[in-house]
């Protein structure tokens, strides 16, 4: 190895930050106009690894910075500060349709950056880096508090600011692949909103009645929510994706207890039996299963499902008798649910009831189906099984890789700066501690 060479520094700052929380990675002391690699990789907690690249050339100074200069090809091109992280995927090899989710918040995501002499694609764990620093990315920060909840029936976590308090609070709900999913609850907590992630889907029927919940489910985890003496009880929202928009409209609309302060809605519709269930909702989806394609790659798509929006007001939320702000955002490539179909459904009916005041849409080109938080690494298809099927299915959510992570991160941006507003009654951001 050349002497020089050898001497590369590669620096990341900060090393141990949020997950939504920018770094910039620089690469100092290379030879001047060397073609170097800067690469990411990082091991889930299921086992699989996931890696990201870029290809740059060093200045007359022998210095890349991620952030102001481009990669001229690997995983992703141009200068993207944070590519290293929104355009990870599974290392060669990998068993197809992963997906990247965060299962224990209360442990860093992990990852190692590295920068290699020469444009490489592949092999990279036969090869020796020129330097090397490991990150850390969390969801939650110091002083947020994870405390499970199992009262009066309820499957769910609740994530509490650092704080005397007290704060506004939020319900949290996933789509149709059930289970308790936390990383998102734990990340609006870091920025001061209690949040509640729920189980809806798949927790009475692991445990006890076996069967799904009622509608009395959601009033409860709200009564909870709302009684905690951290929680201030008259500012709560509902954050909805996928199937959880469903329900989120459901409630803020007919619910004779729960009254929002606003609701956000990711990647869903109003169409559903609005005198159902829980599972008379998902019995009205599975009605219309004819309506299932398939495309080359025998991946689903169910977004037809839902399609043409009926008419008849009995079969979709009446949104015209919403009450509190609402913010939907729509990813246009969603092959998984119709929403864009529906945010302009919902956008008709609410000019008609004169309420389109408390509308707000977010909808991005080329953005597919999983609107997530910033950085998370973009699946276009992964296996999903929803509570209903027996067996895994291979999902198309669409969207393509650049597109999806910039409405990722402007999405979450705007949804924080809308919950701010209508919980806190304000645009400034709170300030937080850093890790």
């Amino acid at each position: 190895m050349d002497s020089k060479q050898s001497c590369v520094k590669l620096s990341v700052q900060p090393s141990r930050g949020l997950i939504d929380e920018k770094f910039i990675v620089l690469v100092q002391k290379a030879l001047p106009g060397s073609q170097l690699t800067i690469h990411a990789l990082h091991q889930c907690e299921d086992g699989h690894s996931w890696e990201a690249f870029g290809h740059y050339t060093a200045d007359t100074t022998g210095t890349v910075n991620v952030s102001e200069d481009p990669s001229m090809g690997g995983t992703y091109s141009g200068v993207e500060q944070m590519g290293l992280l929104w355009s990870l995927r599974p290392v060669p090899g990998s068993k197809p349709g992963l997906r990247m989710r965060k299962k224990s918040v209360q442990a860093a995501m992990e990852v190692t950056i590295s920068v290699y002499k020469g444009h490489q694609t592949q092999g990279f764990a036969d090869m020796v880096p020129l330097s090397g620093v490991m990150v850390e990315r969390w969801y939650m920060a110091p002083g947020v508090r994870r405390i499970p909840i199992t009262e009066d029936g309820l499957t769910a976590t609740l994530f509490l600011p650092s704080g005397p308090g007290p704060f506004p609070g939020l319900l949290d709900l996933w789509g149709g692949g059930g289970q308790l999913v936390e990383y998102r609850a734990a990340l609006l907590a870091s920025h001061g909103i209690a949040s509640m992630a729920i189980d809806y889907l798949t927790a009475n029927i692991t445990r006890k009645t076996g069967k799904m919940v009622d509608n009395q489910y959601f009033e409860t985890a709200y009564r909870v929510l709302q009684q905690h003496p951290q929680v201030c009880s008259s500012r709560i929202a509902m954050m909805g994706l996928s199937f959880g928009t469903s329900i989120t409209l459901k409630m803020a609309i007919y619910s004779k207890v729960i009254k929002l302060s606003c609701a956000v809605c990711i990647s869903g519709s109003h169409v559903q039996p609005v005198d159902g269930s829980v599972e008379e909702i998902l019995k009205y989806f599975h009605k219309n299963a004819e309506k299932t394609r398939l495309n080359e790659k025998n991946e689903v798509i169910w977004r037809d499902l839902l399609l043409p929006i009926p008419t008849d007001p009995l079969l979709k939320a009446d949104v015209g008798q919403l009450q509190c702000p609402l913010l939907l955002v729509v990813g246009e490539d969603d092959q998984n649910w119709p929403a864009p179909e529906s945010a302009l459904d919902i956008k008709e009916t609410m000019e008609r009831a004169g309420n389109s005041h408390l509308l707000t849409v977010l909808s991005y080109p080329n953005a597919g189906h999983l609107i997530e938080p910033p950085y998370t690494p973009h699946a276009r298809s992964s296996t999903f099984r929803t509570v209903e099927l027996s067996q895994k299915v291979m999902c198309l959510w669409g969207g393509q890789t650049a597109e999806h992570s910039q409405a990722q991160e402007d999405a979450w941006r705007k949804m924080l700066v809308f919950l701010r507003e209508n919980l806190y009654g304000t645009r400034t951001p709170t300030t937080f501690s850093q890790l």
